[in-house]
């Protein structure tokens, strides 16, 4: 069976990244030019500065992923660019990017959902795992817990209905002082401090989220005591989200009657998140975590979860266009409008 070459391309926030995956599993190359740097003088992300950025990247950033893969255009199978959900202006660089080199070699175009996306770090990380299972899905811009009862097909069973995760501890990080990017700093400080700070937890009868309590209760305690220990609150902070993470999933278990769960998302990468999911396992329930360089933006996830779009029959025409609020798809993902010649 002859292999299937993916070239994903990833420019939704502040990652310009290109990837070449074999078969949808085996990273041939990941190339990720990160603007961190640029942007941690403005406590966050500019889009417009992301934009241009992206801009000067990406022609760059696919001709090393090509040349480190060891791979010509002409042997790629597949163009696979995020499309959405993200930042509007950074998602039309990478896609235009992908239409034209689609349009100019000749190859196929699927778009991929970055949440999908964030989904199948997982299928790189771990060769055995396939669905059905459910996905603890944590970043800045989602909070979700999914079904993945196959490779394209999807049902959310809960969502957050204010903050994602990643955006309070970007929020919670500004607050205290440690400014951005705030979820690997908040990690390292509360390392330091202990959880002794009982903070409020909002839960609901079904699977949804809600992160703006625990937040706002970090922000008042800052406000009313200026010397409060830092470490201790967000050592706090972190475990009431947690809690409520844990909670969430042992519901969903209990739902779905399915014991695999997956971790995805840049918050997928806290250490505390995946040392208290880890302790499930005395539950009898396999809990899976995508290699630490995976959790965050990177076109070798895109590239995977556009290898099993591919094989699956989703293929774009060139007016595919950027979503900034794309949705994770209920049920299969729709076959493409045309059959690629």
């Amino acid at each position: 069976m002859k292999d299937i070459l993916t070239l994903g391309i990833e420019s939704s926030c502040d990652e310009t990244s290109a990837s070449i995956v074999k078969n949808g599993r085996e990273i041939l190359s990941n190339i990720i030019d990160t603007q961190i740097p640029i942007h941690e003088k403005y406590g966050g992300v500019v889009p417009e500065i992301a934009s241009r950025n992206h801009i000067e990247a990406i022609s760059r950033v696919v001709k090393e992923a090509l040349k480190e893969a060891n791979v010509r255009f002409d042997e790629i199978d597949s163009i696979t660019p995020t499309y959405g959900p993200g930042l509007v202006g950074a998602l039309l660089v990478g896609l235009s990017y992908a239409k034209a080199l689609s349009y100019a070699i000749n190859k196929p175009l699927v778009g991929v959902n970055h949440i999908q996306g964030h989904i199948a770090s997982n299928y790189i990380t771990y060769s055995e795992l396939k669905p059905p299972f459910l996905c603890m899905m944590t970043s800045g811009g989602n909070t979700q817990i999914v079904y993945v009862k196959d490779y394209t097909q999807f049902e959310v069973l809960g969502k957050t209905r204010d903050d994602a995760i990643g955006e309070a501890f970007d929020k919670v990080a500004r607050v205290v002082g440690l400014g951005y990017p705030g979820g690997p700093k908040v990690d390292k400080l509360a390392k330091e401090g202990k959880p002794i700070y009982e903070l409020p937890q909002t839960h609901f009868d079904n699977l949804d989220f809600s992160f703006s309590g625990i937040k706002t209760a970090v922000i008042n305690l800052n406000h009313k005591n200026p010397d409060i220990n830092k470490a201790d609150l967000c050592a706090s902070f972190e475990k009431a989200v947690t809690d409520v993470l844990i909670t969430n999933i042992k519901k969903a278990i209990k739902q779905t009657g399915v014991k695999t769960i997956t971790l995805a998302g840049g918050v997928s990468a806290n250490s505390y998140i995946r040392q208290e999911f880890l302790k499930l396992e005395k539950e009898g329930i396999k809990i899976y975590m995508p290699d630490l360089k995976l959790c965050t933006d990177n076109a070798a996830m895109i590239a995977s979860a556009g290898y099993y779009n591919f094989i699956a029959g989703k293929i774009d025409e060139l007016d595919l266009n950027a979503v900034p609020n794309l949705k994770l798809p209920e049920g299969r993902l729709p076959e493409g409008r045309f059959s690629w010649q």
